[in-house]
């Protein structure tokens, strides 16, 4: 039976972020894509216009997903710190589980790409930094945080460091996996919020 427009759209996404998923990947080409899948770039085209708006659509559904977690994380957190320290390691979490993924978030898979999609993890980055310079404040309001402390130097250092865990386990070609360890660094970069020592997703 032949698959639905919405579901074929679906395929071709998966199969390029798992294309993605290879360590060091050459640049993906619509041919070797339509090769794996075992049709033809015509078949592809008649889903998306081009491969910069295959990448939109990868782009969009990170966004979707990783921006609905950080409202749920919010909205079951009142304390600041514990929101934000859920927030990193979701997105740590999310990076692991979702290679082909990563090297978009990284840009590393967007170099030869138009560069309007780079401009788009720009600004889910700026969003990102966004939400923790948010939990932030939470945790000043909260007592979390000293009331004199820097909450907009903080996000940004915290924003580099997960940008920095992505792309040294893309680097790393899977081997350094980005939560490892990570209780250690974030008991490092924030302090620990009232309760249990330890708010990692695992």
């Amino acid at each position: 039976m032949a698959s639905k427009p919405g579901e074929r759209k679906t395929q071709i996404l998966h199969t390029l972020a798992e294309m993605l998923e290879q360590p060091h990947a050459a640049r993906i080409t619509t041919a070797a894509l339509a090769a794996r899948m075992q049709v033809s770039e015509a078949a592809l085209y008649r889903h998306f216009a081009s491969k910069a708006q295959m990448f939109e659509g990868l782009i969009g559904f990170i966004e979707t997903t990783v921006f609905t977690l950080i409202n749920q994380i919010c909205t079951a957190h009142e304390c600041g710190v514990t929101q934000t320290r859920y927030m990193i390691t979701m997105l740590l979490g999310f990076a692991e589980t979702n290679r082909g993924m990563t090297r978009v978030l990284t840009g590393d898979a967007l170099v030869t790409e138009d560069n309007r999609l780079q401009d788009r993890i720009n600004h889910i980055n700026d969003r990102l930094e966004t939400s923790m310079r948010q939990s932030l404040r939470n945790a000043v309001v909260d007592g979390g945080l000293p009331a004199d402390a820097d909450v907009s130097a903080r996000a940004s250092v915290l924003t580099h460091f997960v940008l920095g865990r992505w792309l040294r386990y893309a680097q790393s070609g899977w081997k350094l996996g980005p939560t490892t360890g990570l209780d250690a660094q974030l008991a490092w970069l924030l302090p620990l919020p009232p309760g249990p020592a330890s708010t990692s997703m695992k």
